[in-house]
Order: structure tokens, then C-alpha cells, then sequence
């Protein structure tokens, strides 16, 4: 350490002034010597032990350091400190986000000070830049992120290791023969961290559960779970607490709602769902006037504030949809039965009621607790079915229970008539600036053993949009009845902000390479030209990725109590109230509503804050959790196609190679530089392309390639290509 000869009249040693600097910082307020620096830094030779009491004397007169009396010195401590998350890249590298500083601060690995990825640190700002980027050092870990990790165990005679599957997890962890608890050489396992000693170049743990072997489609999937610290299963106390409920429908519940029941009633659901969540009745008033009631579980008579089982819900907060199941948020119980607004039973819902027209115009609404009779089940196949050819008989290929039936032709008039009305919501929310993301949803067929069989997509036809719209509007009425009241009564909102100026320049210019162009001279303008680019590409081969690189310019939809409005709906106020068995944002929807409704004080702003924050950041979990089954679900799909050659479309071009996403089927691979063997690729920013250094071919990011299965890998989720048109 600083044992190199310093010429005359250079700077002091710069590693060893940094050491030096750490030293005094990890020593807290207590004053050290040179003696006590040197014994630290393992300084034992003469010439070292020099030059480091020549660095004190420097940094003293510098006054980066206080000699607080005579040769002891303390670090000064100034505002170069900052607290932030750290966010840590596949190169090892680190930055750090504070809403403190106006700019990530970079962290080479060697300054990570044992902090990991998602940690609240607290570093030291340098004052300096490398190529441009603010750098720092991690002084301290305020707060770890993740305190479990999924991995592979590597056994040894006299200890093992756990090989973290997370890439940004960039050191393996230690652990004791005694604490494997049953685990075996290569079984995956769930590793809790126990403690990283100063001087020890790995954490220690211990094993906490032993998943499975690697590449079992149970082990994956439950490993995808716990790399997220969700649950798969409920705890003992709560399956119990659940089952002794009292669901049993009295004469005083019906007597204290508004009685439903003898109002036309209907569900559309997909065809596999087991939670119905939300109904639709109609009755006619007149000629030109007709009733809806958007009829959602009451979920709240069930789930008391306060008990174990909502706690449990809360701390969900979401119901996971992984490729082969649902993780709910709800035991079954309530979920699939007390809750669900299955046919021919009475059920207990909170309802928004409109009276309008066949223009869509609202001239009355209401809102309160219901009892409603569902008479029908449909699935959106049979609801569009009645929509496309205005007959009320539903095929047998169509039909749920695989025979030809007849609905009623109230039930008939009812659907056509919704049918025509939500279309003219959802022109009027694109007059508005609404943009519209029909974005393709891939589907897997699934055999007994969860083997992949086959790809389809799930796209959206006219039953969907008619529920959609009809929850869309009970979910802004909500919203603005509390919303506008004055004086502001705090609520739960969910909010979507205007997209970053940036982000749709750098869309503008990505797009151009497939011939699209934006016009974003208003907020007006680039929402029609958002929809026109959305509309253009449907069936188009490129049609996936615009509509992902078009997601990706949005910001993050949130929940919160500073409503901002939903720029992507184009509604001033908006909420979610219609899917309480899976979302608990729509619970405290509930019971604000009708604490509002009975006059209930006002309620604590910043702890209904607090649970927006958590809610939405469980929302995030989740979903990166379902876009990992997906994938896992892809490479094991695409195990069976090894000896095909696809058609793909580049979907991102990087330093290391280029992604392509089958067109058939939208799996997503890489092909990597070091394969493309037929010359020296070299990635260009400005064209998002890999150009080859000899030939001067470009693979650019929108182009038609060629590709056949190099690899696929199911416990670390990669999906490999070669280009089969250079093989």
C-alpha cells in the first residue's frame, strides 16, 4: 500500500490518501495517530511509514483531515455526504440515486464498501470527476434491500458456498456445514445473510429452505417467488383465521344495502377465471335512458381492518399471475368463493350506479353498498360472439360448458346496447388525449406437467373494452366524487405522470428507423401521433417492440394521495375501486368511500401515503416476478425447437450482442458479438446498430434476421441465438 518511490514534488500517494481518509472515517469521532494508521493500513517499512506522515501533514493543510492536538488527527467531516439507493450494473460498477443530489453518483466496485445492490448507503461525494461522472465512495450500509437470495450450493469437505442466481449479487456467500439444514452439492436453495466481518472478502450465511434441483419446473418457478421474497402459500394461522369466517349472508346485511337482486346481472370474465370481481346489471328507465350498476366484491365486509388476515393482504398488496398459477392475495375462501360474484347466488358488493344515455351522457350517479343476484356467467369469447353477430344463441365451440345455448334477449339487448355506449367512452377518452396500449400478451399452453405445448396471444376485442371502459368509469367517478369535494379529503389515487421530454425525443428518433415519425409539438399532438404510431404497427412484425420501447417513454403508473391525474387515461382524477380480491389499493378505495359517505373524519394523509408507497412498489415486485415466468417459460419452450431456424426482429443492439425476438412467437434471445464470427462487430450508440469493422454489415435495431437455438438455460434465464444466416 503506497509503497512505490514518490518523486520529488509530486502529490502524496493517491491510494494511500484515500486509505488514509477511509481509516479516519471508520474510526468514527475517535482521534488516531500515525502509529494507530500505519497498524491499520499494515504499514510496517520505514519508507512507507514516511510518506504516510507526510500525507497527514498534507491533507492537514488541505484540511481534509484536523490535527485535533498534537500528531492525532480526525477526518472533517463536510456535505460531500450524501444518502441515496445504490443500483449496481452487470459490469460491477455501481451508481447511486439521492433525491439530495442533482446527479448519480458513480461507484467503481472497489469503493462498494460491501454494500449491495438496492442498498440505502451513505457516500462520500469525491471532488472530482472521471470522464465526465461525479464519483464516490460507500461509506456505510444504512439499509439493506435484500437480506435472502436464491442460489446454487457448491459443497466442499469443510464448508460450501451459495452461487447467488441475482447477476447483481457479485459475491458468492459463505456457509457453515451447520447451517445447510438438509441442503446437498448443486440443490437450490434460499440463503439468508447473517453478517459480512470487515476483514472477510464474502458475507456468511445460512440456509433457510431447500427449493429443489435446478432446471425442475417446481424449483423454478418457487425459486422466481423467492428471489423476490414473495410467498406461494399461506401461513398456517392465516389458512385457519380464513376458514373460520363467517360468510353467511344475513337478513341484516341484505336490509342495511341497497337490494340489487331482481336487476338484470351478468359477469364477463376469461374463460379459466375463478374470482369474479366485478358484474354488470342494466335496466331500462325509459326510452332514452337506462340504469348501469358496476357491482364490485365487497371485499371489506370480509376483511376487517386490523385483523391478521388483512395484514397479511396488505403486506401482498397484489395477487402474482406467474405463467402457471396465481400467488392471490386472498386465501380461496374468500377469493374464489365468499367474494366472487359467481351466477345464481347473492353476493354482498359495493356499486357505482349511473343512470345515462345511449350518447354515454350520465345524468345521475350513485354510490353505496349493494346485494346483487348474478343470473349469468359469460367469457369474453362468448360476450364477442353476441357482439359480432347481434344473435342470441352462443355456439358450442364458443360456449363454456361445450354446448350451443341461447341467452335471454334481455341479456341480449343489454350487451349491444353497453357494446355501442363504450365504444362512444373510449372515442371520447382519445378526443381527450387518452393513448391507447393494446399491447400483445403472450399465452402458453400447458400440459398436465406444466410443459410448454404452445404460444398464443392474448389480444383485446370489443368484450374486453366494454368491460373495460364500464370499470374505467366507475373508477374516475369514484375518484372525482371524492376528489372535488372541498375542503380535499385525503384519498387513494392512481397516478400517471407526464412522459420525461427526453424520452419521447429518443422514441421519436428510435421509430425512424421503421419509417414512423412523432409530432410532439403539444401534449395534444403527441398523444394523437402516440395513437396513430400504436394503431399503424398492429400485425406489422415490428409491432412488440414499438409497443414496448413506447411503455418504456410513460412513466410509472403509482399509487398515491397527490393526484396528479392519469396522463395515459387523460383523466383529471382516477382511483382504482373495481378489483378488491386482487389489488388492496381497492380495499382502502372501499373504506374511504364509505367512511367519506357516512361523514367519518378526516384520516392521516401520510399514513395512507405510506401504504400508496408500499402498495406500488409491490405492484413492481410483482410484475418483474410475471415477466420472469415468462421468460423461464419461453427458454423452456424454445428447448424443443433447437433444430429450427426462425425469423426474428432486432429488439435491442448492446456492446456484448443483439437481442431478437421471434416474430411467431415473441421469445427473446441474444446472439452475442463473440459468435457473429464472421467479422469484428463494434456496437454504435448514434444508430442503436452493431457494425462490422471488416465487411461494414450493420445489424440495426428494427431488422429481419435469421436465427436458430444455441443454448438455453433455465436456471439462469438466458436464451442464446446463433445467426443462422452466416452459419
Amino acid at each position: 500500500m503506497g509503497r512505490g518511490k514518490k518523486k520529488k514534488g509530486s502529490k502524496p500517494n493517491s491510494e494511500l490518501t484515500q486509505n488514509i481518509i477511509r481509516t479516519l472515517r471508520d474510526s468514527k469521532d475517535q482521534p488516531l495517530n500515525y502509529k494507530q494508521i500505519a497498524s491499520k493500513l499494515k504499514i510496517k517499512d520505514t519508507r512507507t511509514r514516511n510518506i504516510l506522515i507526510k500525507s497527514l501533514h498534507s491533507l492537514a493543510l488541505t484540511k481534509k483531515i484536523h490535527e485535533v492536538e498534537r500528531g492525532k488527527y480526525k477526518l472533517i467531516i463536510d456535505e460531500r455526504y450524501i444518502e441515496g439507493k445504490l443500483d449496481i450494473s452487470a459490469k460491477g460498477n455501481g451508481y447511486v440515486i439521492s433525491d439530495s443530489f442533482d446527479s448519480d453518483v458513480f461507484i467503481k466496485s472497489k469503493f462498494l464498501g460491501k454494500a449491495l445492490n438496492g442498498d440505502i448507503v451513505k457516500v462520500y461525494v469525491f471532488n472530482r470527476r472521471d470522464n465526465g461522472k461525479i464519483e464516490g465512495e460507500i461509506t456505510e450500509v444504512i439499509l439493506r434491500e435484500k437480506t435472502t437470495y436464491v442460489g446454487l450450493v457448491q459443497l466442499s469437505k469443510k464448508f460450501a458456498f451459495v452461487v447467488p442466481d441475482d447477476e447483481k449479487m457479485y459475491v458468492d456467500i459463505f456457509v457453515n456445514l451447520a447451517d445447510l439444514n438438509g441442503a446437498v452439492d448443486g440443490d437450490k436453495v434460499v440463503v439468508q445473510l447473517l453478517d459480512w466481518p470487515s476483514k472477510a472478502e464474502a458475507p456468511t450465511g445460512q440456509i433457510n429452505q431447500v427449493l429443489g434441483r435446478p432446471g425442475e419446473h417446481s424449483t423454478e418457478i418457487h425459486s422466481i417467488l423467492a428471489s423476490y421474497n414473495l410467498p406461494y402459500d399461506f401461513p398456517t394461522e392465516i389458512a385457519q383465521y380464513a376458514n373460520n369466517l363467517d360468510t353467511i349472508i344475513t337478513h341484516d346485511d341484505i336490509s342495511a344495502r341497497r337490494d340489487m337482486r331482481n336487476t338484470l346481472t351478468f359477469t364477463i370474465d376469461p374463460k379459466d377465471a375463478k374470482d369474479f370481481d366485478d358484474a354488470i346489471s342494466f335496466k331500462p328507465i325509459d326510452n332514452n335512458q337506462f340504469e348501469v350498476g358496476i357491482h364490485i366484491a365487497d371485499v371489506s365486509h370480509y376483511l376487517k381492518a386490523g385483523s391478521i388476515l388483512d395484514k397479511e393482504a396488505y403486506e401482498r398488496a397484489t395477487s402474482i399471475y406467474l405463467v402457471d398459477r396465481v400467488v392471490p392475495m386472498l386465501p380461496e375462501v374468500l377469493s374464489n368463493e365468499a367474494c366472487s360474484l359467481r351466477p345464481h347466488e347473492d353476493k354482498l358488493t359495493f356499486s357505482v350506479v349511473f343512470n345515462m344515455d345511449h350518447t354515454g351522457k350520465i345524468y345521475n350517479q350513485w354510490f353505496g353498498r349493494t346485494v346483487i343476484h348474478s343470473n349469468m356467467r359469460l367469457s369474453y369469447e362468448e360476450a364477442q360472439i353476441v357482439i359480432e353477430t347481434k344473435h342470441k344463441t352462443i355456439p358450442a365451440d364458443i360456449s363454456l360448458n361445450t354446448k350451443s345455448y341461447d341467452i335471454s334477449e334481455d341479456l341480449l339487448g343489454s350487451i349491444i346496447t353497453l357494446d355501442q355506449v363504450a365504444k362512444i367512452l373510449r372515442k371520447n377518452r382519445m378526443k381527450q388525449g387518452a393513448i391507447s396500449f393494446d399491447k400483445v400478451e403472450v399465452k402458453f399452453d400447458l400440459d398436465d406437467a406444466c410443459e410448454p405445448t404452445g404460444v398464443f396471444f392474448k389480444t383485446s376485442q370489443d368484450a374486453n373494452k366494454l368491460i373495460e371502459e364500464f370499470m374505467l368509469l366507475a373508477n374516475r367517478s369514484v375518484a372525482t366524487f371524492i376528489g372535488s369535494q372541498k375542503p380535499i379529503k385525503p384519498f387513494v389515487y392512481r397516478i400517471h405522470d407526464e412522459p420525461d421530454e427526453q424520452k419521447l425525443y429518443d422514441l421519436k428518433k428510435l421509430i425512424s428507423n421503421f419509417g414512423y415519425d412523432l409530432d410532439l409539438k403539444s401534449r395534444k399532438s403527441t398523444a394523437a401521433s402516440l395513437n396513430k404510431l400504436l394503431d399503424d404497427i398492429k400485425g406489422q412484425k415490428e409491432q412488440n417492440l414499438i409497443d414496448t420501447l413506447t411503455i418504456r417513454t410513460m412513466s410509472k403508473a403509482e399509487y398515491s394521495t397527490q393526484n396528479v391525474g392519469h396522463y395515459g387515461l387523460a383523466f383529471d382524477y382516477y382511483s382504482h375501486f373495481t378489483s378488491p380480491i386482487r389489488r388492496y389499493p381497492d380495499v382502502m378505495v372501499h373504506r374511504l368511500l364509505q367512511h367519506y359517505l357516512d361523514h367519518g373524519a378526516v384520516v392521516d394523509t401520510q399514513s395512507l401515503e405510506d401504504k400508496c408507497k408500499h402498495c406500488s412498489q409491490m405492484e413492481y415486485v410483482a410484475s418483474r416476478a410475471e415477466r420472469e415466468s415468462i421468460k423461464y417459460m419461453q427458454i423452456k419452450y424454445m428447448q424443443n425447437h433447437d433444430n429450427r431456424i426462425f425469423r426474428g426482429v432486432i429488439s435491442g443492439v448492446t456492446d456484448w450482442g443483439i437481442y431478437v425476438e421471434i416474430i411467431e412467437n415473441k421469445c427473446e434471445g441474444m446472439v452475442r458479438m463473440r459468435d457473429m464470427k464472421h467479422d469484428h462487430f463494434i456496437f454504435d450508440q448514434s444508430t442503436y446498430s452493431a457494425v462490422g469493422q471488416r465487411t461494414g454489415t450493420s445489424y440495426q435495431l428494427g431488422d429481419e434476421v435469421s436465427v436458430r437455438v444455441k443454448s438455453c438455460d433455465l436456471v439462469k434465464k438466458h436464451l442464446d441465438f446463433y445467426l443462422a444466416e452466416i452459419d
